[in-house]
């Protein structure tokens, strides 16, 4: 399964306690629950690269599954990571101290991260 596509945001859970837990000032989180944010995925085997918008704020990501990479955090900050795959329809990483599964079943992405007993859930359609 490709996860090659782009994704539109249709519901999240608990964006706002978790972007505040993230260090995020309260004007960008005002700004961005109230946006659709797009989600683009290239996939070629093993290498990702994977591009969110928000509004003018744009985060682009390229990673290779089981290989060291930087990853630049939804706060800016950028933090060596490892992603893995779990099956082939599951992304997993762990990067400073933030958990981030990323789940595609059909056309449905779900993203779901972890930091500390927070939980922010997101659900994207592929458009």
């Amino acid at each position: 399964m490709s996860f090659t596509g782009k994704y539109e945001l249709q519901s999240q859970e608990n964006f706002e306690p978790f972007m505040k837990a993230l260090g995020l000032p309260d004007d960008q989180i005002q700004k961005g629950k109230d946006l659709k944010s797009t989600t683009e995925i290239v996939q070629d085997g093993k290498k990702f690269k994977v591009t969110v918008t928000t509004g003018s704020k744009v985060l682009k990501n390229e990673f290779t599954i089981g290989e060291e990479c930087e990853i630049e955090m939804l706060s800016g900050e950028k933090a060596k990571g490892i992603v893995q795959m779990e099956g082939n329809n599951k992304l997993i990483a762990n990067v400073k101290g933030l958990k981030s599964i990323t789940e595609l079943n059909g056309d449905t992405i779900t993203h779901t991260m972890t930091l500390g007993d927070l939980t922010c859930k997101r659900v994207s359609k592929r458009i």
